[in-house]
């Protein structure tokens, strides 16, 4: 027999919608930080489950739970496929814990974050130390608040690690110019002879699929 659910009253809750016939309902300690910026609709809530995450358009992006399996998958395999690497790059990442995670590597000696949203920085910096527990403000990082494409198409610099950390490309988001054929030409043109670039590419969900071009 099917059995019926009941959520306490005593909670505001939080509901992820992941697909358009799926969701994910998470009770709330407290709201923390709610913001329209100029790019996108940013929350900082308390989860009794999570812990803290940070919510951008409706969609959770980390949760201080559990942000180490994300973060350390996205940031050490491609670290560990380069023999020396000494700068990187990250193209969002607004909670720095892709920052931080860059610079458990010994051997880098500059870490470039570029995140269009300086608003979310600034909160996330604010509100969330258990996740970039001081990377923003390491010597070693530079933080640039501007559109990371037009970045790539006017540097000279090159990197040995692009990590690619971004919201998933919504219709009318900050990150939709950044899921394109063109874009990944620009990652690969600034990287070292042996730079390697790393990407989170969405979650694997049944009713909903994202087509994300290659860059050979």
């Amino acid at each position: 027999r099917r059995q019926r659910m009941t959520f306490s009253p005593q909670y505001k809750w939080f509901f992820e919608t992941t697909t358009a016939v799926e969701g994910h309902l998470h009770a709330i300690a407290r709201t923390i930080s709610t913001r329209q910026t100029k790019f996108q609709f940013m929350e900082i809530l308390e989860t009794l489950s999570y812990g803290k995450v940070l919510v951008l358009d409706g969609r959770i992006q980390s949760s201080q739970a559990d942000d180490f399996m994300y973060h350390e998958l996205l940031v050490h395999p491609g670290l560990l496929a380069h023999p020396k690497p000494t700068r990187a790059m990250v193209i969002g990442g607004g909670e720095g814990a892709t920052v931080r995670e860059i610079l458990r590597h010994r051997s880098i000696t500059d870490c470039l974050m570029v995140d269009i949203d300086g608003e979310v920085v600034e909160e996330c910096k604010k509100h969330l130390p258990e996740m970039h527990q001081g990377s923003l403000d390491d010597p070693r990082t530079r933080v640039l608040n501007e559109d990371a494409r037009a970045y790539l198409e006017n540097t000279s610099e090159r990197f040995d690690l692009i990590v690619v950390d971004l919201v998933e490309p919504l219709e009318e988001g900050p990150a939709c110019q950044l899921f394109t054929k063109e874009f990944y030409s620009l990652v690969r043109d600034r990287l070292t002879e042996r730079g390697v670039m790393t990407m989170q590419a969405g979650m694997t969900k049944i009713n909903e699929l994202f087509f994300y071009g290659a860059v050979n």
